[in-house]
């Protein structure tokens, strides 16, 4: 009889934590049911960019997130093989300083590098189809293919004594299609002119036979006395 009891209570016992492990009355009178365990092997979401990559230059007075992703669409070029220049076999080391040149069969030579004399602004000199005349009163050398653009500001024509970076020659070629990054610029060389943008002013300029194309916050001003066209943020 006391087995029997023994084997009644153990059934007993199993049916109750059996209906506690699935659901149960809470006190309420409400049935409970079982809360599942969330799974841990679930598979991260896929995310794929939707900014599709240009196949065209910026047209004038695009927005400046499209002049970027131009330029930088462009395939990167090895900053370390722009760091010389070359006049007469004589190479020129520059340190941290670039150059470069551009060139094609149409695409206008334009020699660039950065300027020491002006805090590392780049300068290029571009076979510019109609350059700015000499302002009145201006003497000595006009350069009026002599370009500088600190990002700030973009200056086209001025006057110069001597050469002054482009002194110790050019740089290698940045071929079409490539692009280079220094300091706070990127240029990409292309079929119809060198695009550069400044990420410092988000400012930007194409150089071309056609003449120099501002971007960004660039905007037409008064150009000083010794200067041809400037433009200025």
């Amino acid at each position: 009889m006391r087995m029997r009891r023994l084997l009644i209570w153990s059934a007993a016992a199993s049916v109750l934590l059996a209906g506690c492990a699935n659901g149960g009355d809470d006190g309420s009178g409400t049935s409970r049911q079982a809360v599942p365990t969330p799974s841990t092997s679930r598979t991260a979401p896929t995310v794929t960019s939707t900014t599709p990559t240009p196949v065209r230059p910026p047209a004038a007075g695009a927005p400046m997130q499209d002049v970027v992703r131009w330029v930088e669409a462009g395939i990167p070029a090895d900053p370390a093989g722009f760091h010389t220049v070359t006049r007469a076999g004589v190479a020129t080391e520059l340190g941290d300083a670039v150059a470069f040149v551009t060139a094609g069969a149409s695409l206008p030579t334009a020699n660039c590098v950065t300027n020491r004399y002006r805090d590392g602004a780049l300068a290029c000199l571009v076979d510019l189809t109609s350059p700015p005349p000499r302002p009145d009163g201006v003497e000595g050398m006009w350069k009026g293919n002599w370009v500088d653009f600190t990002g700030m500001t973009l200056e086209v024509g001025s006057a110069h004594g001597d050469p002054g970076p482009f002194g110790d020659g050019s740089g290698a070629e940045l071929a079409q299609g490539s692009s280079l990054a220094f300091g706070d610029y990127r240029c990409r060389a292309d079929a119809d002119g060198l695009l550069c943008v400044n990420y410092a002013h988000q400012s930007g300029v194409r150089l071309s036979a056609a003449g120099v194309q501002p971007f960004g916050c660039l905007q037409k001003a008064t150009a000083p006395a010794g200067i041809g066209e400037q433009y200025g943020c």
